[in-house]
């Protein structure tokens, strides 16, 4: 054990074999891909950071907790244990299943949200804002500044901007506003978390006003992590103390299980207000599933269940925690440009900073993670302007101040080794990165989400 990588709170039962590639193998599955790593095969890709969503490794006990599974269409069993732990561990009176995270917000955005309405977010996600849009509302962003700066070492990034928020509930109405939306921590600012004093703020104002707090959960057990190792007065409460003590100021929360839960699928939406709650609950039977599944199998519930359970253990989030911050290290020390300081499920590569001669226009953060795939056969995800899309009123693309590649690990999946390797070819890369010389282009763009989907060919640098 030593203090830049302290040993993993698990052992290894079992294995699943995964493959390198060679760089010809490589270059040709990137060419079939249209240079869009989100379309290659799985099997072609030698370490997956694609996402730590629904990758993450359960454990032996979840999986003994699936053979319990109640399968039955109304009332399972299963249901009431995952109700009774969500109550426990987070402290919403109505829980409402869903088959992941977008669902609730699905199913949450058709029941606030009408044409005309605003809605205030400490940064967007991708699906989310994709639905508060789709149900005819506008996502305003009312983060910090220091967010939009990769470099900057805040402790708390995904604070919200008081000042902002107070300006656009003076400006828009508060009638407009039907929730403001907390991401805890933010994902697309690179897992940067939101402070019990920030959030405890939010609700203060929300309360005068009459508007809705909503927290994305998904990982709030990190940002849990961060504000015990970060904020002054939290360092002695336990992790599920402050998780509880979050979720307390908020009126719901939407979770996708695939990450802090350990799930391979899977999430819940949490409400405190019984007439909203009545309403989720039919559209979830329209949508998704009887309100008592909602889209998840028995099996998959009490994975949930003990996924929750193991999420807060003092070891395991400490672990996940210091592993991401292995790599960030790593990188921080070869001088890579990347997020600071390291979030909590992911490190995110400065992609202007890398590639300050591809101009945003031609996708900087797509080309170099098309890159990063050929020399390592390492798969990450976009973040920057084909993620953020285009304007649905002037149909131009968005350009955020972030242009990142990130680099999310799954949960009990990666051994030290595995970072070591991911290491090495980012570093390898970016001392390579003079030798870009093309940016990409759209051959074919989707109109929702088109990071998943989208087309691309190369394109030389003017």
């Amino acid at each position: 054990m030593t203090a830049a990588y302290p040993a993993e709170p698990w052992r290894i039962k079992m294995v699943e074999p995964i493959r390198t590639t060679t760089r010809a193998e490589r270059e040709s599955a990137l060419r079939a891909a249209a240079y869009n790593p989100c379309l290659l095969r799985a099997e072609d890709v030698y370490i997956d950071l694609f996402t730590d969503s629904g990758t993450n490794a359960m454990s032996d006990r979840q999986w003994s907790a699936m053979f319990r599974g109640d399968e039955s269409y109304c009332g399972a069993s299963s249901f009431y244990r995952l109700r009774d732990t969500v109550r426990a561990y987070y402290g919403y009176e109505h829980v409402i299943p869903v088959h992941q995270g977008r669902g609730a917000e699905n199913i949450l955005s058709r029941c606030l949200i009408r044409p005309g309405h605003r809605i205030p977010g400490n940064m967007y996600f991708t699906t989310t804002r994709a639905h508060q849009e789709l149900n005819g509302g506008t996502f305003h962003d009312v983060i910090v500044d220091e967010a939009h700066n990769p470099a900057d070492e805040s402790p708390f990034k995904g604070n919200v901007d008081i000042t902002k928020l107070t300006a656009l509930i003076r400006e828009a109405g508060a009638d407009t506003i039907p929730y403001v939306c907390v991401g805890a921590p933010v994902n697309m600012a690179g897992g940067q978390p939101i402070s019990m004093e920030c959030l405890a703020r939010v609700r203060e104002l929300t309360l005068r006003h009459g508007i809705k707090v909503i927290l994305d959960a998904a990982r709030a057990v990190e940002n849990a992590y961060f504000v015990k190792s970060r904020e002054p007065g939290w360092s002695g409460r336990s992790i599920a103390g402050i998780l509880r003590a979050m979720c307390d100021l908020t009126d719901g929360a939407t979770m996708s299980a695939k990450k802090d839960s350990f799930a391979n699928i899977g999430g819940w939406l949490g409400l405190r207000d019984d007439r909203l709650a009545e309403q989720a609950r039919g559209l979830v039977v329209l949508y998704e599933g009887m309100h008592t599944y909602g889209g998840m199998a028995g099996r998959d519930m009490e994975a949930v269940a003990q996924g929750i359970v193991e999420s807060v253990q003092e070891d395991s989030i400490r672990a996940r925690i210091e592993q991401v911050g292995y790599l960030g290290r790593r990188l921080i020390d070869a001088d890579v440009p990347v997020v600071r300081p390291i979030g909590g499920h992911a490190v995110c590569l400065d992609a202007h900073a890398i590639l300050p001669h591809v101009p945003q226009p031609l996708f900087p953060a797509q080309t170099l993670l098309a890159e990063l795939y050929l020399h390592g056969g390492i798969r990450g995800v976009e973040r920057g302007i084909v993620s953020a899309g285009r304007d649905p009123v002037t149909g131009e693309n968005r350009t955020p101040a972030l242009e990142l590649v990130r680099l999310a690990i799954p949960r009990r999946v990666y051994t030290r080794a595995h970072l070591d390797a991911v290491a090495d070819a980012v570093i390898a890369l970016h001392h390579a990165r003079r030798s870009i010389e093309h940016g990409l282009r759209f051959t074919y763009e989707p109109p929702h989400l088109r990071f998943f989907q989208a087309r691309y060919e190369q394109a030389a640098i003017a």
